[in-house]
């Protein structure tokens, strides 16, 4: 049986991971419509993973006999000046959800609730990956700056990037 206050703590989670998710939708349009498709394939990615940690969560909440709510969601954030505004937007994102994470860990610590910090041990794990590939593609834009061949190589070449951040997976 779950914990009442670390369901709510779940459902919370669920709620961050969602609009996660329909934020690196409108990332991904915005991206695409300034004509950075391998950007905006990047942010397809990343909306689609998003969506599943917040399945793999309603799941996980409800086996473990608690409700997992469905949330509403406010509309994204979609238009940014930049590259590089995009992109320092999309770390923010990352921080906030890494924030909520280790508040959920740590509360599971203190109520003894050891089956979901167990769980949520691969979230840590996945914070620490997102928010690293988030760091590492606000370095690169940073180093070109407003470079026009540079931004166009950086949007060819991006899922290179990913797949060097996350160790080739």
């Amino acid at each position: 049986m779950i914990i009442k206050e670390i369901e709510k703590a779940l459902n919370a989670q669920i709620k961050l991971e969602g609009m996660a998710s329909l934020q690196y939708l409108a990332m991904s349009s915005w991206a695409e419509a300034k004509g950075y498709s391998g950007v905006a394939k990047f942010f397809y990615n990343q909306a689609e993973e998003e969506r599943e940690h917040m399945v793999k969560l309603m799941v996980f909440v409800n086996e473990r006999g608690g409700r997992a709510e469905v949330p509403a969601f406010e509309k994204p954030k979609d238009d940014f000046d930049s590259l590089n505004h995009l992109f320092q937007f999309f770390l923010e994102k990352e921080q906030v959800v890494t924030n909520h994470v280790n508040e959920i860990v740590f509360n599971c610590l203190q109520v003894k609730d050891y089956t979901v910090h167990n769980f949520m041990q691969w979230y840590v794990a996945e914070q620490i990956e997102e928010e690293s590939l988030a760091t590492d593609l606000l370095d690169k834009l940073k180093i070109i700056g407003d470079d026009k061949g540079g931004l166009y190589m950086f949007d060819r070449d991006i899922e290179t990037f990913q797949a060097e951040s996350t160790g080739g997976e």
